[in-house]
């Protein structure tokens, strides 16, 4: 065994995403076709669940999420290769600043829509100014 393979370990215990898998183009080609087939099902499943009534009708955007969720762990690991290894460390630290990004305007605009009532001028008041 070579120094890279013992750092890493076997290329068989790599993550989907992990560079240091090696392995010949048809391995990538089966990892990516393998993130596919799992995108496409949780797509699928996803429009089943909402068209269907297998899960009772409350539960149903849970589930959604839980099946969106599942969606996006799937194409971070097989598609943008974002695994927990150390050499992904700035990805992972990337991705987190976009997501808290993401979530500080998503935040910052439902406070901003749910305040909006309450600095608008009373009814009575603008009908008052119309006539």
């Amino acid at each position: 065994m070579s120094g890279h393979d013992e750092e890493w370990g076997e290329h068989d215990e790599a993550a989907p995403g992990d560079e240091h898998a090696g392995g010949s183009g048809f391995k990538e080609i089966q990892i990516y076709l393998l993130g596919l087939l799992l995108a496409v099902g949780l797509t699928v499943a996803s429009f089943w669940i909402a068209g269907s009534d297998l899960v009772w009708g409350p539960g149903i955007p849970a589930a959604l999420l839980a099946l969106a969720v599942a969606q996006i762990g799937v194409h971070l690991v097989f598609f943008l290769h974002i695994t927990s290894g150390p050499e992904n460390t700035n990805n992972t630290l990337a991705l987190a600043f976009g997501v808290l990004i993401v979530l500080l305007v998503v935040v910052g605009s439902v406070w901003i829509m749910a305040h909006l009532n309450h600095n608008m001028m009373p009814m009575d008041q603008l009908m008052k100014m119309q006539k």
